[in-house]
């Protein structure tokens, strides 16, 4: 069902109570709106209803829907999301600056967010369903999981942060995620963020963790891929392409990210109420985090990481080594796709698959070089991701189990080696002994620093 709105259409046809009308301001609205580029109302029918809110600083008091109905028109989902945000914008934020509850205030599609806050109830689950969930809350996975999260380990209240400014803040974060791109998306965002939350709950950093470590974690898996273009540093690299010049080659797109979510906190002066000493160790921190994600720096941070598995001096209790752990674990929910169940890991290295091809199609329209992995006539989704798991994933989640050796990363290790050998059967040139199914990607890799990092680069 698709919506359109037009200010104004229809008089408030019911009585409004008299707190609002003391406070006049109405907003009415119908489906036989123009506004959002729809066609002739006439092939639309009627959905009905309005707001009042308080005009003194525009908080919603009252929302009325006086009924539904299908549209034939095509509205672009992005206007409607971004309407359905404000909404809630407007909606929660006089019950979250204290405001008494005097009216019933109704949701759209209120029974689509139940659905949504029941899945909630079990965000910490590993066969969570991000796709599923992003349906029931019309494209808002990142807002309502993120804000969840915030407000479930009282970061909100503990850092006194106001909570219109956290909801303006994830309004923003997914905006500026380009839904266009088949994996580097904002459900991709919120898929991190929900792994890096399981991640959270593992007994070893549930115990050490401070509040503080959380808020970052839970920031950086939100923002780590913020405004991301859709192809790779390579490729930005050799088009010239500003952001390359700007960072200097190195970690471009990291940096890009990390800068472009210190730009959403300033915006919307999401920690303006902290010390500034404080304020600018988060962003420092955030930086340190969401740039540990550059998966040309993989082979130093895995090796760091294996060193203080082997001397077993990993202490939590010192804020460099737990922050060297968020850094670790933020890496792992960036490129848990492989270790999540086959349903949705499919669904993941379909569309990152997706992508690759989408900027091996531009390299041939431009002729320029065809990055590795990005050419469809060379490659398979199964040859993809059967030399990713095998030079990536597989070396990272091996080690994080030998840190935190508990059921969840038992259950990971499990999905990808059922997911490799699912890849592997439908791969052909990797249907042999064990030992040729994974010369061959070795060869298509050449190196794990080369073209398998390569496309960890993009995942990341």
């Amino acid at each position: 069902m698709e919506l359109c709105y037009q200010l104004p259409v229809l008089p408030l046809d019911r009585p409004v109570p008299k707190h609002v009308l003391s406070r006049r301001g109405a907003i009415s609205f119908s489906s036989s709106s123009s506004l959002f580029g729809a066609p002739d109302p006439r092939q639309l029918s009627q959905r009905r209803g309005a707001i009042s809110y308080d005009s003194s600083d525009q908080t919603a008091l009252y929302i009325r829907m006086l009924a539904r109905a299908e549209s034939a028109g095509s509205i672009p989902a992005r206007r409607i999301r971004r309407l359905f945000s404000f909404q809630r914008h407007l909606l929660s934020s006089r019950l979250l600056r204290g405001a008494p509850h005097l009216n019933p205030l109704h949701i759209l599609d209120d029974d689509y967010c139940g659905q949504a806050k029941c899945m909630l109830e079990k965000v910490g689950s590993w066969n969570f369903d991000i796709f599923l969930f992003d349906r029931l809350t019309n494209g808002n996975s990142l807002i309502f999981l993120t804000f969840h999260l915030l407000n479930q380990y009282g970061l909100i209240e503990l850092f006194q942060l106001d909570m219109v400014k956290v909801r303006r803040f994830l309004v923003l974060v997914q905006e500026d995620y380009h839904n266009q791109n088949p994996y580097h998306n904002a459900v991709h965002a919120a898929d991190v963020t929900q792994a890096m939350h399981c991640y959270l709950r593992e007994p070893k950093l549930a115990q050490s963790l401070t509040s503080f470590d959380i808020l970052l974690g839970l920031l950086a898996a939100a923002t780590h891929d913020l405004d991301h273009p859709g192809v790779n540093q390579p490729f930005l690299i050799k088009t010239n392409h500003y952001l390359a010049a700007l960072y200097r080659n190195t970690s471009v797109l990291e940096n890009h990210h990390w800068r472009s979510a210190v730009g959403l906190l300033r915006e919307t002066d999401l920690f303006s109420h902290l010390p500034a000493e404080d304020s600018m160790s988060i962003e420092r921190q955030l930086g340190s985090l969401i740039l540990a994600t550059d998966i040309s720096r993989q082979n130093d941070y895995l090796s760091r990481f294996r060193t203080h598995l082997d001397e077993n001096d990993l202490c939590l209790g010192h804020s460099t080594h737990r922050h060297f752990v968020l850094q670790m674990a933020l890496k792992c929910a960036d490129i848990c796709n492989p270790c999540r169940p086959w349903e949705l890991s499919k669904q993941w290295s379909e569309k990152v698959t997706e992508e690759f091809f989408h900027q091996g199609d531009i390299e041939k329209k431009h002729k320029l070089e065809i990055s590795p992995l990005c050419d469809s006539e060379a490659n398979t989704i199964a040859s993809v991701q059967i030399g990713f798991m095998t030079y990536v994933v597989e070396p990272l989640f091996a080690e994080w189990a030998r840190f935190s050796d508990t059921r969840l990363s038992q259950t990971m290790l499990g999905h990808l080696g059922l997911n490799k050998a699912s890849w592997s059967a439908m791969e052909p040139e990797a249907s042999g002994s064990s030992e040729e199914g994974e010369s061959e990607p070795a060869r298509a890799t050449e190196e794990p620093s080369s073209r398998a990092l390569s496309q960890g680069s993009q995942e990341s």
